[in-house]
């Protein structure tokens, strides 16, 4: 994406765009760009060809909101002036309510190309399972994608067994400050973007005596 199409995105995403759609006409985005209104309407075009925002042709006029990659591209360059502007913090804490899934954390972290990796790039042998925390609050979701904005330690797609098996990204992290563990963000999921899976090398439930319903404080550290 070049500079001009970033500060239209940036520009949209201030007029309300980046919450839901939201009326922008081209007349009134250049305006607020101070470029000609055919510059403007060919940037949303533009826009919209890289799946950054999607436009709803209304009787008043467009509908405009920005997609699930153009927020990437926003909260990546967040992150850049966050390292530029401010101290790099060590730690973020992110809360969630504990659920339990289908079962699905104790095949994938069993699966020999996972568990490799996770000993290389981690540092322990995780138990056999993941801890899913949901996400309540409005903080703890935008933290959740400040995350995914950072690069975090990377596993990449594997092939085992026949089966293709997704990029994961990982994060060092303290659950309740106390037991070494990790965040992970998994590229392939059903789950929502107000849920974490946590691995450890101890089983948390137990350790921690924790049961559906309670709430949990990990503090995932930045590298």
């Amino acid at each position: 994406m070049n500079e001009e199409l970033w500060f239209t995105l940036f520009e949209i995403a201030l007029m309300g765009g980046y919450e839901g759609a939201v009326d922008v006409s081209s007349t009134r985005l250049a305006d607020r760009l101070k470029v000609s209104q055919q510059t403007a309407a060919r940037r949303l075009q533009d826009l919209e060809k890289e799946g950054l925002i999607i436009r709803e042709i209304t009787a008043k006029g467009q509908n405009v909101r920005i997609t699930k990659e153009g927020v990437k591209r926003l909260w990546k360059v967040y992150v850049g002036l966050k390292k530029i502007f401010e101290e790099k913090p060590q730690t973020v804490r992110i809360r969630g309510e504990i659920f339990s899934g289908m079962g699905e954390g104790r095949y994938y972290v069993s699966v020999e190309g996972y568990r490799r990796c996770f000993e290389e790039k981690l540092g322990f042998t995780p138990y056999p399972g993941t801890l899913n925390l949901k996400l309540k609050s409005y903080h703890d979701v935008q933290t959740r994608k400040l995350l995914e904005a950072y690069p975090g330690i990377i596993i990449e797609e594997f092939e085992e067994g026949g089966r293709t098996f997704g990029r994961v990204k990982c994060f060092k992290a303290l659950i309740e400050g106390k037991i070494e563990g990790s965040v992970l963000l998994i590229n392939r999921t059903h789950y929502g973007e107000d849920v974490i899976e946590v691995i450890s090398p101890v089983f948390l439930r137990e350790t921690l005596n924790l049961k559906d319903g309670e709430n949990v404080t990990v503090y995932v550290i930045l590298e």
